[in-house]
């Protein structure tokens, strides 16, 4: 698990990728912390994974990853729950033109949950959208503000796209910080290579 994301030139489209690598610990054995299952902000939300599992999500065709919210417990083990939003892209932005999983992090998302080390391996789903330029980029800052904090990101308003992330693991807390990278995208096309 890198300390860092390289930063993505890239929209990233809704899609996460995960496999379960742990299933989740039964909530019947007696051994399992009850405040795994008990937490008040875990409770009737959508979460895409249980704790300690693996998933995939991905948005449906045209929309793009708007918003990213996690609940992080110690007692299910040092990690998350995840769940995310998605929004139609506009118009004008069309279809896109190339996408690929990338082995880190980008559009879609897919994460494997390793109980060895108490973390998580993440790949995200990009596309390109013809030749349009990202443009007004900016970056959040820590999110969650503090390890092992309910961490929520909502892009700041519409128009604007994730196009990149970084991550800082704290192998004492066993939990992660990110960064997003959000731009708005040129309604026409650049004259620029290599975006």
């Amino acid at each position: 698990m890198s300390p860092g994301l390289p930063l993505l030139p890239l929209l990233l489209l809704g899609s996460l990728l995960t496999s379960p690598a742990a299933a989740q610990p039964d909530p019947h054995d007696p051994h399992t912390p009850r405040d795994a299952y008990n937490e008040p902000y875990s409770q009737g939300m959508s979460w895409v994974n249980g704790f300690r599992q693996g998933f995939n999500f991905q948005c449906p065709h045209g929309e793009a990853l708007v918003a990213v919210r996690s609940y992080f417990s110690e007692a299910a083990g040092c990690d998350r729950l995840w769940t995310f939003e998605c929004q139609p892209t506009p118009e004008g932005l069309g279809e896109p033109t190339d996408c690929w999983w990338d082995d880190i992090s980008r559009a879609g998302l897919e994460c494997k949950y390793f109980e060895s080390v108490l973390d998580r391996e993440w790949q995200f789903y990009c596309c390109r959208y013809k030749r349009r330029c990202p443009y007004a980029c900016m970056k959040t800052s820590d999110v969650p503000e503090q390890y092992r904090e309910e961490a929520e990101m909502v892009i700041p308003a519409y128009g604007f796209f994730i196009r990149g992330a970084q991550t800082t693991f704290s192998g004492v807390l066993r939990d992660r910080q990110w960064k997003y990278i959000m731009c708005r995208m040129t309604d026409f096309d650049c004259e620029f290579e290599n975006l």
